[in-house]
């Protein structure tokens, strides 16, 4: 296709005029130099060992949120189709990072760049059965080469979200002739499968297969919420702020002192988004005047070095722990909504009965948020009134009770995704299967 011989050009002059960028980039960071020659097309040897033999599922998740979203879809395809081999690309480094603890490094790998000879490098050695591409990651080289070969592709917990629904929109021409190569589209919701339908899926290809973050479960204690509930004293009030990003951590310090005027028994628990923030957000905790710590260094060999005093603030600078500390929150604050970046899950929390707060950019979860804006589940604030709404949950635990319950509830009411998507995902094992046989009993010329 001509279109797809531009785009790699295209792709391909990003990168050369990009490269001064990126090798300065990959000079002073372990993040850019990650997982590099994956990326280019050099098939990982444990992977080719892991797949060696075995019918294989390839399932793309891009980072961290994608991956815990698809956890039991993985889990679930291991338990039906025990004769498959899933593997499981991420396109960032704590993606991979998360992927490989919880499925094992040998079938984890980072997703390679969309040019044609690195997507057949991959395509060759994996010959997968079925390609399943978390939420929206469309690469057009890598859906063509998927249906010149035949291989089904599904598009599960699909969203397209306001910011790119345009961008989507104008390039349609392009889309309607991609997306004809997908089987099976479960869309999160009756808008995301409105959106996937007006940029060219076929409309009869496009289910509701409904959240798979709402059958996300946490896994329970950690190493921090085991520390937290020996370190601190019962009647502690604990704020998690999750998800953040820059300029969140300071408004919440700003709003910490008139917190603890009003409730001084209270902790603040603080988990940037981006682990590369770290250290950032802990020169922004030095600089203030509050009592902090780094989980980093307070728990050392998985026991606390002192107890958590009240009016402390915590820095969760770690992977993979904070959905188990919403368990501990008497009040959560998802971030990524007090700046214009189109807020992060409000899910989490959730399970917990924990009442939700956030600020108003929510375009990236306007779904879920509809439906707990619509059960009176989800709080929403701005810089000006963070600190009483926090309060008020704070200083009236039966109120805040009130909305932690009917958040679960609407948690719970929107649960069954994964086998929804995971029947999806078998048809097209079964019709592969059906394709294979009908190959081999055609008659020869």
């Amino acid at each position: 296709m001509l279109i797809l011989l531009g785009y790699n050009l295209l792709l391909l002059l990003v990168l050369v005029v990009g490269s001064p960028y990126w090798l300065l980039r990959m000079a002073t960071s372990g993040k850019y130099r990650a997982g590099l020659a994956g990326r280019l097309g050099v098939v990982p040897h444990a992977l080719r060992e892991a797949v060696a033999g075995r019918e294989v599922i390839w399932l793309h998740a891009v980072s961290v949120g994608e991956v815990i979203a698809a956890s039991r879809v993985v889990a679930e395809l291991r338990t039906s189709l025990p004769e498959y081999v899933v593997v499981i690309s991420t396109t960032t480094r704590t993606g991979q990072q998360l992927a490989r603890e919880r499925f094992g490094a040998a079938t984890v790998f980072y997703f390679p760049l969309d040019f044609t000879w690195v997507v057949r490098r991959y395509l060759r050695a994996l010959r997968p059965s079925v390609l399943v591409l978390a939420e929206t990651e469309f690469w057009p080289v890598l859906l063509d080469e998927c249906f010149r070969r035949m291989i089904p592709v599904a598009v599960i917990n699909a969203r397209i979200s306001d910011r790119s629904y345009p961008r989507y929109l104008r390039l349609r021409w392009l889309w309607k002739q991609l997306l004809q190569g997908v089987d099976d589209f479960q869309a999160q919701s009756e808008l995301d499968a409105e959106r996937l339908r007006a940029i060219g899926a076929p409309a009869h290809r496009v289910r509701i297969g409904g959240n798979l973050k709402f059958d996300v479960r946490a896994a329970g204690d950690n190493a921090v919420t085991r520390a937290m509930k020996s370190a601190t004293q019962k009647d502690t009030k604990i704020i998690v702020a999750g998800s953040t990003l820059d300029g969140e951590e300071s408004m919440l310090l700003a709003a910490w002192p008139k917190i603890l005027q009003a409730e001084p028994n209270a902790v603040l628990l603080l988990a940037p988004r981006h682990p590369e923030r770290f250290d950032a957000v802990a020169k922004l905790l030095s600089a203030s005047q509050v009592h902090w710590r780094r989980r980093s260094e307070w728990l050392c060999n998985n026991e606390p070095v002192e107890k958590i005093s009240v009016g402390s603030v915590l820095l969760l600078d770690s992977i993979g722990e904070l959905a188990g500390c919403y368990g501990l929150a008497t009040v959560a604050f998802v971030g990524g909504s007090l700046v214009p970046a189109g807020g992060h899950n409000p899910l989490e929390p959730t399970q917990f009965g924990v009442p939700v707060v956030m600020g108003r950019s929510l375009e990236n979860f306007r779904a879920i948020a509809e439906e707990m804006l619509a059960n009176d589940a989800l709080l929403l604030v701005d810089e000006s009134t963070l600190a009483e709404t926090l309060t008020q949950l704070l200083q009236h635990p039966a109120g805040a009770a009130a909305i932690g319950a009917r958040a679960r509830d609407v948690f719970e009411s929107k649960a069954g995704a994964t086998v929804r998507c995971v029947q999806a995902i078998l048809r097209l094992v079964s019709r592969r299967h059906e394709w294979e046989r009908r190959l081999q009993e055609a008659p020869r010329e």
